[in-house]
C-alpha cells in the first residue's frame, strides 16, 4: 500500500464511524527504515512520524527538518529516563509515558529546558509482564498524579497483545480515557487501525504499510 492509500483508508474509516474527515492522526512509523524511504514520504507531503529510539531519532530528523521544515515527531518506543531530556527536546510527542520516575523526570526536566511535549500515558492494556505501561487498575492514579505535576497528558496509548482481538483493548483504553477525561486515544496499527479509528482513535501508527518491510539490519 502507498502513503495516499493508507490516507484514503483513514478517511474512509472515519467516515464509516460518523466522525469528522481529519479527526484522526496518522503517524508514519519511520524506525529503522532506510532514510531514503523516509525522504520518500517526506517528499509525498507527510509531516507527521514516529521514532522507536531517542538515538536514531537523533540521527536523521535534525537534517531532515532542516531540509523539508515543521516535522511532527512522536516517540512511540520505550523512553529511558537518561534520554529523557533529549527526548523533551527533539520530539513534539512521547507516547511512553509508563511509570511515576518517569513523569517525574519529565516534570523536573521540561521546567528546565522551557517545554515539554504533549504526553500519552502507555496503559499495558493486556497485563503482560514483558510488556511496559501502567496497569489498568492503577490507571487513573496515574494520570492524577502527572496531571497534579502539570504534565501536558493529552491522551492514552495502548499495544494490544499480538494474539489477541484488539478492539477488546482499544475498547478498554477509550473507556480509560473517557472517566479521566483526556481526549487522545494512540491506538492502531498497520493490521487494526480501522478497527482502531472505530472506537475512537485519534493517531494511528502505520510503519510497514506505508514504508514497506524493515530492512534486516
Amino acid at each position: 500500500m502507498s502513503l495516499h492509500d493508507i490516507q484514503n483508508s483513514i478517511t474512509s474509516a472515519e467516515a464509516a464511524a460518523g466522525r469528522p474527515a481529519g479527526s484522526v492522526s496518522l503517524i508514519a512509523v519511520s524506525k529503522v527504515q532506510p532514510n531514503a524511504r523516509v525522504e520518500a514520504v517526506l517528499t509525498e507531503g507527510h509531516r507527521c512520524f514516529g521514532e522507536n529510539k531517542v538515538q536514531e531519532a537523533a540521527g536523521k530528523w535534525p537534517d531532515f527538518r532542516e531540509r523539508f521544515g515543521k516535522v511532527d515527531l512522536h516517540l512511540i518506543g520505550p523512553l529511558q529516563t537518561n534520554k529523557a531530556r533529549q527526548a523533551i527536546e527533539l520530539f513534539d510527542a512521547i507516547h511512553s509515558v509508563d511509570r511515576p520516575k518517569l513523569a517525574k523526570t519529565i516534570a523536573r526536566l521540561a521546567q528546565e529546558v522551557g517545554r515539554c511535549p504533549e504526553l500519552f500515558v502507555q496503559v499495558n492494556t493486556g497485563e503482560e509482564d514483558q510488556k511496559a505501561g501502567i496497569m489498568p487498575a492503577d490507571a487513573d492514579s496515574f494520570i492524577a498524579e502527572c496531571l497534579a505535576m502539570d504534565l501536558p497528558v493529552k491522551g492514552l496509548m495502548c499495544i494490544p497483545p499480538v494474539n489477541e482481538e484488539p478492539s477488546l483493548h482499544f475498547a478498554l483504553l477509550a473507556k480509560i480515557a473517557a472517566r479521566n477525561g483526556v481526549a487522545g486515544l494512540s491506538m492502531g496499527m498497520s493490521s487494526d487501525f480501522e478497527r482502531a479509528i472505530a472506537l475512537g482513535a485519534t493517531h494511528v501508527r502505520v510503519g510497514s504499510a506505508i514504508f514497506g518491510e524493515r530492512v534486516a539490519g
